[in-house]
Formats: C-alpha cells, sequence, structure tokens
C-alpha cells in the first residue's frame, strides 16, 4: 500500500549518501524471504509487519540513482545491506551490537546477503583491521609513528623495557666508558706484569751473571793453583837435576854490575865467595868442552849442556876433569881459587846461550828451581 510520509533518515552512523546508495536497490535482490526472515527474527517481534513505501519528488531531496527502501514500523529505515554492514562495523569496533532498548539478540545472515556486502576493508574503523601489509612493513609503519623519544632505541633496548631515547643514549655512553676504563685498566695491568716480568728477569740475569763471574773466578783460581802446582812440580824436579854450584858461599857481585875493575866495564857473571878449596859442582849433566888457564879468569872450566848452553866455572884453584869428559850433577870439577884478575877467593860463574850471548846466572838458576 503506498503512503506519502517522508522516509526517514538514515542513521547518523552511516550518512545518507549510503543509505541511499545500498537502501533500494539491494531490497529488490533478497526478496520477501528476508522482509520475513527480519520481521519475525531479527527483532524478536512477531506482530511486525514491512510495507512498500514509495517516496516521490515531493517528500524526499535529490538523490543519486533509483533506490527503493524499507520502512520499519519503529520509524528507522535500512537496508538489508545497512544491517548487515552495521552488523560487521559493530563487531570489528568493538564486538557487540545491541539495540537501544532490547536485549542483545543473534542475528543470522543468508547466503544472498553475504555475497553482496561491501568490502570491510573501505569501511571507517574496520578496514585497519584487515590489512595486507606485512610483519616487516608493519614494524617500518609503527617506528616511522613512534613517539620522537623512543628514536634510536636498539631492538634489544626495546626488549629490554628502555622506552627513553635519552636514557638510552645515556646507558650506552656509561656502557662504552665503563668498557673503556676495563680496557684501560687490562692495559695498565698487562703493562705492570711486563714490567715485573722484566725486572725479574733482570734480576735472575744479574744473579747469573754474579754466578757465572763467581765460577769464573774459581776456575780462574784453580787453574792458576794448579799452574802453579805444576810449575813446582816442574822446578821440584829440575831441582832434583841441577845443583848450587858450591856450598858455604855469600854472592858478593852480580850480572850487569858496572865498574872499571872489569875489563868489559860492567860484571859479566855472578860471584860465590867462599874458602879456597871449596868443591865446585857440576850444575847439570853435560860434556867437558875446555879445562886450563884463560887469562883474566885464571883456571877455567867450560860445561856444555845438551841444549848447547855452556856454563863457565872461573878462577878455580884446581881442575878436577878433562876435555869431553861426561859429567853428571853435582859432580866435582874443581876447587874454588884467587887465580886471574881476583880481590879474593872466589868462583865466577858465566852461562851463555847456544849463540854465545851472556845471560843472568841467577835467573837461569832459579828458571831450573834452584833458590840462589
Amino acid at each position: 500500500m503506498a503512503s506519502n510520509k517522508p522516509a526517514p533518515e538514515a542513521p547518523s552512523r552511516f550518512g545518507s549518501d549510503f543509505t541511499t546508495e545500498y537502501g533500494t536497490e539491494q531490497r529488490t535482490d533478497f526478496g520477501a524471504e528476508f522482509t520475513t526472515e527480519f520481521a519475525t527474527d531479527g527483532f524478536g517481534e512477531t506482530e511486525r509487519a514491512w510495507e512498500e513505501w514509495n517516496p516521490t519528488e515531493e517528500s524526499v531531496r535529490p538523490v543519486r540513482g533509483r533506490h527503493r527502501v524499507v520502512k520499519q514500523r519503529n520509524g528507522l529505515a535500512r537496508s538489508s545491506t545497512v544491517l548487515g554492514v552495521g552488523v560487521i562495523a559493530a563487531v570489528g569496533a568493538g564486538g557487540m551490537a545491541t539495540a537501544q532498548s532490547k536485549p542483545p539478540v543473534s542475528i543470522s545472515l543468508p547466503d544472498s546477503l553475504a555475497d553482496n556486502l561491501p568490502d570491510a576493508k573501505s569501511l571507517p574503523g574496520v578496514g585497519a583491521l584487515f590489512s595486507d601489509e606485512s610483519a616487516t612493513d608493519q614494524a617500518k609503519s609503527a617506528a616511522a609513528t613512534a613517539p620522537l623519544t623512543s628514536a634510536g632505541i636498539t631492538t634489544a633496548e626495546a626488549e629490554q623495557g628502555t622506552t627513553d631515547a635519552g636514557e638510552a643514549l645515556r646507558a650506552r655512553i656509561l656502557q662504552q666508558a665503563e668498557q673503556q676504563q676495563n680496557a684501560a685498566d687490562a692495559e695498565a695491568k698487562a703493562a705492570e706484569e711486563k714490567a715485573a716480568a722484566e725486572k725479574a728477569a733482570a734480576e735472575a740475569k744479574a744473579q747469573q751473571d754474579v754466578a757465572e763471574a763467581k765460577v769464573a773466578a774459581e776456575k780462574k783460581k784453580a787453574e792458576e793453583e794448579a799452574k802453579a802446582k805444576a810449575e813446582a812440580a816442574r822446578l821440584a824436579k829440575l831441582a832434583a837435576s841441577y845443583a848450587i854450584p858450591t856450598s858455604s858461599y855469600t854472592i858478593t857481585s852480580t850480572f850487569g854490575e858496572a865498574g872499571s875493575m872489569w875489563s868489559s866495564g860492567y860484571h859479566t857473571g855472578l860471584d860465590f865467595a867462599a874458602p879456597t878449596g871449596t868443591p865446585i859442582k857440576a850444575v847439570h849433566s853435560g860434556t867437558i868442552k875446555s879445562a886450563g888457564w884463560s887469562g883474566s879468569y885464571g883456571y877455567r872450566t867450560v860445561l856444555e849442556l845438551e841444549d848447547g848452553t855452556e856454563l863457565w866455572f872461573c878462577h878455580q884453584s884446581s881442575i878436577d876433569v878433562s876435555v869431553g869428559q861426561k859429567v853428571t850433577t853435582g859432580d866435582t870439577i874443581g876447587r874454588v881459587g884467587a887465580t886471574g884478575n881476583v880481590t879474593g877467593p872466589h868462583l865466577h860463574l858465566e852461562v851463555h846461550t847456544p849463540d854465545g850471548t851472556g845471560i843472568d846466572p841467577m835467573t837461569w838458576l832459579r828458571d831450573k828451581g834452584l833458590t840462589v
């Protein structure tokens, strides 16, 4: 039954454009079955009835396109699409759809209605719940929209509950300072350990040097003692094979003394003053090279040793050997006298090397281990 009443305005939640766009056009697609279902079950009142209302040009303002709307008895005009979208919007926004004065009821929608519902992503406040963005993009978006104070906070810091960038920066600075201090402490400790090791090494080396010096000194001393002992043994052996030429003597003149009494201007031998007739002994084994008168030397005997050295025994009172005779150490070869150029009885002993050079007899005798 047609009516000339003006059409009630669509709910302000969706706006007039939305109502007029989805009001009449969609109703024809669902048919009377949907109308009856909502009349009896949708709002819980079986006595409600739908009546067709055809607005006229005088009763409604101009709208886009051709639309047919349905009128409810309570004065609220909704199309089936508006109801479906309202349910989705209510559930997405907070979850619970209620009537103004009625208890919550369950609403079931036919498949034909669900197939013609608008895309939920296009609805205000609902599309954000069905985002196609990946987790990475959402994280980037969240970081981009994060407050300024959280900028610069690392993921690890965020997981630890850090939200203030200033505190995070302060913590990092303190951590870096602590790390630098620890590194400096470790370096100083390493330097101290190195210095201690070098000092210990130097002390050990000094002790080693002292020990080595002590060992070297002891070795040198032992060597010197061994050498002295060997020399003493050598001299003892020589002393056994060499002998002082006379006994009960006094040294009156030594080798090299200067004076006018000697024709050469200096004394060429060693004088043993002793009483006349005191025996003269062979100093070492050898061969008598000459025996007889020799001018200012008086009676002289020349004994040639195996190495070619010649011993001259001068101013003798008598000669007890002959030329070519072999004598041994200690054999008597003559007697002390005062023949030749003398001032008193004594034995004048000279030593000549194989080349004929005269040397100090006292030094030579001492080299043979004899004490004069």
